[in-house]
């Protein structure tokens, strides 16, 4: 008898609508923010300030695309789409 662990892959869409995980809570640093998840008790380090600005705006839009066009200059957009994609893989942001 074999048994396969689901899988915890988790696709990270811009064109959806994310927040903030009701299990995390952010600490403000000089350095940007500390994201602390209450479930898994990771403890992530988001490095800049900007970055702790968009993952507090996810939650006033309707999709991430239009909270990283409103809060991230366009010349760094593609970055801070692959650093959302990450907090997703660390649960620190999901799906609203």
């Amino acid at each position: 008898m074999s048994t396969t662990a689901p899988s915890t892959d988790v696709r990270f869409d811009l064109d959806v609508a994310w927040g903030l995980s009701p299990q995390v809570a952010l600490r403000d640093e000089a350095f940007g923010a500390l994201a602390y998840h209450y479930g898994n008790r990771r403890l992530v380090f988001l490095k800049s300030r900007q970055l702790v600005a968009l993952v507090r705006a996810l939650g006033s839009h309707d999709t991430a695309r239009q909270a990283i066009d409103d809060v991230v200059p366009e010349a760094q957009r593609s970055s801070y789409g692959r650093a959302l994609a990450r907090l997703v893989d660390s649960e620190v942001i999901c799906a609203r």
